[in-house]
């Protein structure tokens, strides 16, 4: 967060949406869930009077997205993330998550969608749901160390989309944005939802483990655009929605005509390897030839999330142990960083989890 930004909630004490929290904070508590101090009737600024920069206090840091806001379960004290969603803006996210996310889906080993925890209606406005979402985390905070770490969250991304096909169910904006992890085994103590470096009560630093020692799992989330079909429709066209990936190539045609989802879901997820890992990481070139054909310009070209995951199994097996538990190399390092990373990585990570016979493959248990 900026010093601007601090300032600015000083003047405002609340963003526009921030208010929305505010007043249903007693709702909201009578419906089992307790939101952070800075939303409480009455809330006082805690550096009013004082030198204090807000930018430094708990109740001074306010989320990126308005929509989304962290919350203690009051009968068990687990964190749990809210979604304030809009019927009629997306008025298929409810449905379809639960589908997604409820028996017997749900106790399939594959998937990987957000599961909701419970839906809230807003008592006031009958457009107004909350969705209650288990506490997850952005899918690279901490960075990936080992090229094992990079291929295990292939696979289930992978999985986890054609698990979403497999049921007829297209994303349709499965970018970095929307893939999230379960950061618990790797952050026990929890971080603040807003200063994911800090502790809930920003007052220390958090220090992840490794992914390679503890396991996690990744969720594909925000099923705002998604779309379910009808199984016999094998060609179902749809007119394009922009997501946050806004390269999509069957998106950038005059005239703009239906295209159908699924081919579109292979892009992102494509290219959501190719920018976050490809592009950074020099020793990924495996993953090359699989991705170029998924973000192909012509869709017809591309595989089906069927195919992906059969061919990616069959580059995965081909896989050393020595090449799944080395160090990812950046294109950004210099040889003196090189150095210092190798020993860092080789003491207090290769030799380790060598000794400890950890998988190089950190495949979470289900």
């Amino acid at each position: 967060m900026s010093t601007k930004q601090g300032a600015d909630s000083v003047d405002k004490e609340f963003l526009p949406g921030e208010e929305y929290w505010r007043d249903n904070y007693d709702w909201l508590l009578q419906s089992g869930y307790q939101l952070r101090p800075r939303y409480r009737p009455g809330w006082v600024p805690s550096w009013k009077g004082t030198n204090k920069i807000p930018l430094f206090c708990e109740d001074g840091l306010y989320p990126k997205r308005a929509a989304l806001l962290d919350a203690v379960r009051v009968k068990d004290g687990e964190m749990v993330v809210f979604k304030r969603i809009s019927k009629s803006v997306h008025p298929h996210e409810v449905e379809i998550g639960r589908f997604l996310t409820s028996p017997p889906l749900s106790d399939d080993p594959r998937n990987h969608c957000c599961p909701i925890l419970e839906v809230l209606q807003d008592p006031r406005d009958p457009d107004i749901q909350i969705i209650v979402m288990p506490y997850l985390r952005s899918y690279n905070e901490p960075k990936f160390a080992t090229v094992g770490e990079s291929v295990e969250f292939f696979r289930q991304a992978f999985e986890g989309l054609q698990f979403m096909h497999e049921h007829h169910v297209a994303h349709r904006d499965a970018m970095s944005l929307n893939i999230l992890m379960d950061g618990r085994p790797l952050l026990p103590d929890l971080w603040h939802f807003v200063s994911p470096w800090r502790t809930r009560d920003d007052k220390k630093v958090v220090r992840p483990g490794s992914r390679t020692a503890h396991p996690v799992k990744y969720y594909w989330a925000d099923f705002g655009l998604s779309r379910r079909y009808d199984p016999d429709d094998r060609n179902p066209l749809e007119h394009p929605i922009l997501g946050g990936d806004k390269s999509v190539p069957e998106f950038d045609v005059e005239p703009v005509v239906p295209c159908n989802p699924f081919p579109t879901d292979v892009y992102y997820v494509g290219n959501l390897i190719r920018e976050d890992f490809l592009k950074v990481f020099k020793n990924l070139t495996f993953m090359e030839p699989l991705v170029t054909r998924m973000v192909d310009d012509d869709p017809s070209k591309r595989p089906t999330m069927d195919e992906v995951v059969s061919e990616f199994k069959k580059i995965s097996s081909q896989l050393s142990r020595c090449q799944l538990r080395s160090r990812l190399l950046e294109f950004r390092d210099t040889p003196f960083s090189n150095f210092l990373k190798a020993v860092y990585h080789t003491s207090t990570r290769s030799i380790p989890h060598f000794i400890m016979r950890r998988s190089p493959l950190p495949t979470p248990k289900s």
